[in-house]
């Protein structure tokens, strides 16, 4: 599974850890999390990650 980065404060989104904090259960691929989800360190929308590479 690929880790997505936040465009604007450079957090990694890592589906192995999920972000169970915000309810994003560890296993949970990027494509797979709501579309309302958003980055739990600046509050970024999930449109404004990139694929990690």
């Amino acid at each position: 599974m690929d880790k997505y980065i936040c465009n604007i404060c450079g957090y990694e989104y890592d589906p192995e850890a999920g972000d169970p904090d915000n309810g994003v259960k560890p296993g949970t691929p990027f494509e797979d999390i709501p579309d309302d989800w958003v980055c739990p360190v600046c509050g970024a929308p999930k449109d404004e990650f990139s694929k990690a590479s």
